[in-house]
This record gives C-alpha cells, structure tokens and sequence, in this order.
C-alpha cells in the first residue's frame, strides 16, 4: 500500500506563454534583453553597457548624410565564381542568399551624398552580407569611389563593418583588392585628398590591413572590435594571454591606432566639424 499518492490537481493548468520571436535582442557585451523598439529607438546602442550593434549600409547612410542627397554609384556591379568554389556550398548560391537577406548585391555601397552641406564621396561595408568580406565587386566599387573623389577633388569617408577580411571563395582575386584600395588612396593623398576612416564593430582582417587603416584620421565607434585577426586565435598562435579589452576601440586608442573614439548619436556632427576644420 502507498504512503502517498498523487492527487490530480483540481484546476486544469495553462500552457505557458512564449515570449514572440523578434521582439527582443541579447547585447552580445553585457546579456541585456532589449526590447526591439527600443533598442531602434536608442540608434541600436545598448542603453545598459553602450554597446554599438552593427548596423546595416543603409542604416549607416541615413545616419550619417542629409536626407535625400544619397546618389548610389556602381549599382549594376555583381559578383561572379571565377574559382567555381562549391565548398561547404556553391559560392553562387551563398551569394543569392545573402542579397536576399540584405536587399544589395554585395557587402558595400558607395556614392555621393551631403554630410551637413559638405559634399562628400561616400562608402559603407556592411557585415550582413558575407560578414562585409572583400571581394572583387567590394574592392571595385571602393576604388572608383576613392578614383571619384581624388578627379572631383571632394572629401572622402569610409565607413567599415567588416569582419571577413578578403572573400576566399574569389582566391588572388579577392587577396589584391587589399593593394588596389591602398594604391588608389596613395594617390588620392599625393593630391591633398581628405579622407576621413570610421571602423565599426567588427573591423577586421584585410579590411584593415588595407584602406580602413590608411585614413588621415582615423575614428572607432565605442567597443568596436577592431583587429586583424580575432582574439582567440592570437592567444592560441603565441600561448599567452592578451590584455584585458585588447583589440576594441578604447585600448586601440590608448596604444595609437585610432585618432578618436565617437559615440554613434555624436559622429554626424563630428564629421561635420572636421570636414569643416579640414576643407577650409
């Protein structure tokens, strides 16, 4: 005979509710649940730790130049698969995947725009497609960007999120649009060019062994991780450990390899000054 047996509960018990997908976000910093409008609301920085999320090109321009004045360039430039990479799937359809995602038909837009009345030649990667990798259209598009700005003899801003360095799925073809950036930009300087380089969370590999770090000032967004390759790797390469916070904006800063540290509801406005301090 049981001591004790297990009554049915007299109330019928109610499924529990799940939280709607899409409504909140995890801050990758500090685990905060934030509340997608919000979030939105606050320019897609953390109101807990300040952690700047990665935002979209478009996004980026809209932020960044006077409403309207964008005109696209190199819109009709696409990929193609020189090597026929198919590992782990055809590049082709990687490819598709991610315009389809991303509304673009590579990681980088360019063009013309207004910042405060300023004109400017302006180029944002973005991480979305292909983690922002380099590849020929990327590499392409910025060069006649910076070809542009150096012929109209007009300022240029760079605005990376780019956390694939160069795209291995184009091989050699990807690889040299690291030297063909950095030699446009040698000769948008030897003209007197202005330009101006803004890295964004992430900012890596041959992204910024190549333009990213060539500007004449060099700006990061707060916590941005900035770094040729990532942390866990180095450690593991040399068998140390790195210091605390190496690789973001503020320990880059204090060891010189970024100008200045701007909080994204900040950097129109201090855009805007120094293309005026430095066009004048």
């Amino acid at each position: 005979m049981k001591l004790f047996s297990r009554r049915e509960p007299s109330f019928t018990r109610k499924p529990k509710r799940e939280i709607p997908a899409g409504l909140w976000t995890k801050c990758e910093s500090c685990s905060q649940l934030i509340y997608n409008k919000a979030l939105e609301e606050n320019l897609h920085v953390c109101p807990k730790c300040d952690f700047h999320f990665p935002l979209a090109a478009r996004q980026r321009i809209a932020l960044t130049l006077d409403e309207g004045t964008f005109e696209e360039w190199d819109a009709d430039l696409i990929p193609v698969d020189p090597l026929q990479f198919s590992v782990p799937e055809p590049y082709p359809q990687k490819v598709s995947e991610a315009q389809r995602v991303c509304g673009m038909t590579d990681a980088c837009l360019t063009g013309l725009g207004r910042l405060d009345g300023h004109e400017v030649v302006l180029g944002v990667t973005d991480s979305r497609f292909m983690m922002g990798s380099m590849g020929s259209v990327v590499g392409e598009k910025l060069t006649r960007a910076i070809e542009r700005a150096t012929e109209q003899r007009l300022p240029l801003v760079i605005i990376s999120g780019s956390g694939g360095g160069a795209r291995m799925q184009e091989g050699v073809l990807s690889l040299m649009q690291m030297a063909k950036t950095s030699s446009a930009l040698m000769k948008l300087d030897a003209e007197g060019g202005l330009f101006l380089s803004v890295l964004t969370h992430p900012t890596m590999a041959g992204v910024l062994a190549s333009f990213a770090t060539l500007g004449d000032l060099i700006i990061a967004e707060p916590k941005a991780l900035i770094g040729f390759t990532g942390p866990r790797v180095i450690e593991q390469t040399i068998r140390q450990k790195l210091p605390e916070g190496f690789q973001r904006s503020e320990f880059l800063l204090e060891h010189g390899l970024i100008d200045l540290i701007v909080h994204r509801r900040d950097m129109k406005a201090q855009l805007a000054k120094l293309l005026s301090d430095f066009t004048h």
